[in-house]
């Protein structure tokens, strides 16, 4: 079997990874424009800008972060330039977790090897793979301690949900959920809830058995909601749905920074694992993706069923002196809005009410996202 190296950080540094769909100005319809945007963005930073499955998709990368701020410093910039270059093209960036009425049947899969195989062992499970998500890294000391705190978060997962939960339509119609895009990923095979592991070996095992017999290409193609990443070193949120704008892109990036520290120490303190029973936590994403930041969560120390906003507030209490000593409090506290505020789902919702057209809620929402302003 292969051995895999996990690449271990001194400190909880942190990266972030957005994917974000192209459209037509115009249409607001996706475009399938990524190999004619490509040449237009700046190529001095290398993997700072990628095509996705889907040409109708563009990932934005941040290099290595030590806080926060520094994450949203590099993000504006490359936000700034994509947004020039689709500009350029007649395109628009839509920050959602779904599109409200393009079909995933009209999208181009991206001419590339690897995605091709993706498309050929998957077939029609890959080509629905129209969705956007939001990716959050934090660099922790240890294949180990990565996988265990992989466990011990995974009690959380649901929050990030509900939270960031963008996703109302598919297909032009309205799926009753907040979150459309987390059933659509649940229907891969390797994502979802991850299964529950003890440690590093054990992850390997996992992978190389699962490459060995065929069942995945390569490792890239574990897409749980949270995994190791042994490259990056780090632990890595996949849970969340796009959310429409940058602030609550940090915010969500502040609160996973925060937690992931918070069980780093208590694992370096030699803390009891309290055990939460893998059948909750799948309720509970279940309860935040049909209600968004309206779910009513499990506690699963005490079974009682809490609010969001409270469990958010409950939470961010407790994280305080750690997002003190991580230098992002502001963008930790944001997170009491989001749990507070209507969600983008509904959101969305209320745009179409209002107007009826499925189109103008990208219209909207694509305007008051963007970091420069619109163009003339």
């Amino acid at each position: 079997m292969n051995k895999i190296e996990f690449s271990s950080n001194e400190r909880p540094t942190i990266g972030i990874e957005l994917e974000l769909a192209l459209v037509d100005e115009k249409s607001m319809a996706l475009s399938s424009s990524i190999e004619q945007l490509m040449p237009l963005l700046p190529d001095d930073t290398p993997q700072s800008f990628k095509p996705e499955l889907m040409q109708s998709c563009l990932e934005i990368i941040t290099g290595i972060c030590n806080t926060v701020g520094e994450a949203e410093t590099d993000l504006r910039q490359k936000i700034t330039q994509a947004e020039q270059a689709t500009d350029q093209l007649g395109l628009r960036l839509w920050w959602g977790g779904t599109h409200p009425f393009s079909l995933w049947r009209d999208q181009k899969v991206t001419p590339n090897d690897r995605y091709q195989n993706l498309v050929n062992l998957l077939q029609e499970m890959a080509r629905r793979l129209v969705t956007f998500g939001l990716h959050v890294h934090v660099g922790v000391d240890s294949g180990d301690k990565a996988v265990m705190i992989c466990d011990r978060i995974m009690q959380h997962l649901p929050m990030f949900l509900a939270i960031s939960c963008s996703s109302p339509y598919w297909e032009n119609r309205d799926t009753g959920l907040q979150s459309q895009r987390s059933k659509i990923m649940e229907g891969l095979p390797t994502a979802g809830l991850p299964t529950l592991m003890r440690n590093w070996s054990e992850y390997v095992w996992l992978i190389n058995h699962m490459v060995d017999t065929g069942f995945i290409n390569t490792m890239r193609e574990l897409w749980w909601d949270v995994r190791p990443h042994h490259k990056f070193g780090t632990v890595e949120i996949r849970v969340c749905d796009m959310p429409g704008n940058l602030q609550d892109v940090l915010g969500i990036a502040a609160l996973t920074q925060c937690l992931v520290q918070a069980l780093s120490a208590q694992i370096d303190e030699g803390a009891y694992q309290h055990d939460c029973h893998p059948m909750m936590v799948r309720q509970n994403k279940w309860r935040a993706c049909r209600f968004g930041n309206k779910a009513e969560l499990v506690n699963s120390y005490t079974y009682e069923v809490q609010p969001v906003k409270e469990v958010i507030r409950s939470l961010v209490k407790r994280l305080r002196p750690v997002a003190e000593e991580l230098d992002c409090l502001p963008y930790l506290e944001h997170t009491l809005q989001m749990a507070e505020s209507p969600g983008w789902a509904e959101r969305q919702s209320s745009i179409l009410t209002d107007t009826g057209d499925p189109a103008e809620i990208v219209r909207r929402l694509s305007s008051e996202s963007r970091i420069t302003a619109n163009p003339t």
